[in-house]
């Protein structure tokens, strides 16, 4: 078969207008980024038509370290739905620079379900990651600058809680000490890089529900604290203005096609190990406006990001999600049922049999928000048709929908089973409102806790000295209410990245709290995750090339 570069390549694109043309969209509303990329207004979104479509979240299982192929899915199911005859549209995150030239080469889908150009998608795009650097990094410099500037006035931070970030896997820049040498560099202090996507400005971009709201939050961002124990915001900076000129194109979805010529918005990019995982509100509501149906992601598996689309994204944006389609492969549970991890590629029900139960974890975690819950397996050539129909049957005792995903494959046509699936399992059952993990008035250890505990499994919640500094921090401020984002690995339903299959009665260690004013989230880190992560012995950077004029390695 061929890469996914090539087959990217392989397919004529259709010029974006044209496609918004044939959805509904308003052409001349639509700014062009070339021929196949367009910027669209936020102004269209329609709320009346937002509460008619059928909104569809895509998550997994826990995720081996090539994933388990649900942006593929996302994008085969919105395929496979307007196979059969149903307006659909998906709404994904735009990929990031650190993992494309690290571990994972890009993630704009895979084989026939891509959304496309790739190579402009997993590179730099319409520039909304450069301008979210931009804005993280140009607050730092304005921030270094006033208190160099007034430093001779008495004004002081005893603490400063803003650092910068870069959009590359660069474990070298996780801790660091800024203005060193003469007087004229500036303040030496000690500060830190995270990558783009942990960026709070990154969180506000996607959580922003309009331009005004959008500097609403940007003055809100806590900066530090003065010697006198005043929050210092960029309110207090005076540059909130500066900042919204950085993003004022950036908060505009991106609008893309797919390998089948139908439209995806493609819009923010935050992890869901270090950040809330989900793609702009903005870019939800739009595929919901001029899509029956719209299909979106959150990233890793559903312990991640499905649990911060609920608890976050829905909560504030006022969504209500028809169903939840959770991705399983044969080698993500061989992996959960014990078998190593070179060897998960080979028959091995015993191995597939064991690693169901972080399936079943899965779906009753899904079953505690109030969703409508369906299987889907995405096949790959080395599963066994006994391997197959032993997950069937497994789900079919337990009274969820299942479905085998060969979109990858096949296109649309590979994921009609699917897409049937999914809209009779809406039609059969009403939607019900979410149920939330905990409620906005719980104290921040009570919310820690009820995710821990009901969700991952965990025996008790241990707070770190630091960690229990910023909860008094917190409380001080009146920060409370906010919900929490959890920052821990992806691999696990613990801290532990070796833990696989079902967690129990573990310790689940909160080592630091990150308080996002701006975003209105409190990012709890947990274990050891690094919000700058590194790159792997051979990053897929040694793969990447340009041949002949074409760009390949990227997938």
């Amino acid at each position: 078969m061929k890469s996914d570069i090539e087959i990217a390549r392989s397919i004529e694109l259709v010029k974006i207008k044209q496609i918004a043309r044939e959805y509904g969209i308003p052409t001349e509303e639509i700014s062009n980024y070339g021929r196949y990329i367009a910027k669209v207004p936020e102004t269209l979104i329609d709320e009346e038509r937002v509460k008619q479509s059928n909104l569809i979240l895509v998550t997994a299982i826990t995720p081996t370290k090539a994933g388990i192929g649900k942006t593929t899915v996302s994008i085969g199911l919105a395929l496979g739905l307007n196979k059969i005859g149903k307006k659909a549209i998906c709404a994904l995150r735009e990929p990031s620079l650190g993992p494309c030239f690290g571990m994972k080469g890009g993630a704009a889908g895979g084989g026939y379900a891509q959304v496309l150009p790739m190579d402009k998608i997993n590179l730099h795009f319409t520039g909304d990651f450069h301008a979210v650097t931009s804005a993280h990094n140009m607050i730092a410099a304005l921030l270094d600058n006033y208190m160099y500037q007034n430093k001779d006035n008495g004004f002081a931070l005893k603490e400063v809680l803003w650092n910068r970030v870069l959009d590359v896997n660069d474990r070298g820049l996780r801790y660091i000490v800024t203005g060193l040498g003469g007087k004229t560099n500036g303040i030496t202090r000690e500060s830190s890089f995270d990558i783009t996507p942990a960026s709070e400005i990154m969180a506000i971009l996607c959580l922003a529900v309009d331009e005004d709201d959008l500097r609403r939050r940007i003055e809100n961002i806590l900066l530090g604290f003065t010697v006198d124990n005043k929050p210092f915001t960029v309110k207090d900076l005076g540059v909130a203005g500066a900042i919204a000129v950085l993003l004022k194109d950036a908060v505009s979805p991106n609008m893309v096609q797919t390998t089948e010529h139908t439209p995806a918005f493609v819009h923010g990019g935050p992890f869901a190990n270090i950040a809330h995982g989900c793609n702009s509100i903005l870019a939800t509501k739009l595929a919901m406006t001029f899509g029956d149906y719209a299909v979106t992601e959150a990233g890793f598996g559903a312990d991640l990001g499905a649990e911060k689309f609920y608890n976050i994204k829905c909560r504030k944006a006022g969504l209500q999600p028809k169903l939840t389609v959770i991705v399983a492969t044969a080698q993500g549970l061989k992996m959960h049922g014990g078998v190593e991890l070179d060897k998960i590629k080979e028959p091995n029900l015993e191995g597939l049999k064991e690693g169901v139960k972080n399936l079943d974890k899965h779906i009753d975690n899904l079953h505690s928000f109030g969703q409508t819950v369906v299987v889907a397996f995405n096949r790959y050539a080395n599963d066994t048709d006994e391997e197959v129909d032993f997950v069937r049957r497994h789900c079919e005792e337990m009274g969820i929908g299942f479905a085998v995903n060969n979109a990858f494959m096949e296109g649309g046509d590979g994921a009609v089973e699917l897409a049937n699936l999914v809209v009779d399992t809406i039609g059969r059952n009403p939607s019900k409102p979410l149920v939330y993990t905990y409620e906005e008035g719980d104290s921040v250890e009570e919310k820690v806790e009820k995710v821990a505990g009901k969700l991952y499994g965990a025996r008790q919640v241990l707070f770190s000295p630091a960690a229990q500094k910023k909860l008094r921090m917190i409380k001080e401020l009146g920060y409370t209410h906010f919900p929490i984002c959890i920052a821990k690995t992806q691999y696990s339903f613990s801290t532990d990245p070796k833990l696989y299959g079902v967690a129990e009665g573990f310790n689940f260690g909160v080592r630091d709290i990150v308080i996002n004013a701006g975003a209105e989230m409190l990012v709890i880190v947990a274990g050891e995750i690094m919000r700058m992560p590194g790159l792997p012995k051979e990053p897929q950077a040694l793969h990447i090339d340009i041949v002949n004029g074409e760009i390949e390695g990227l997938s």
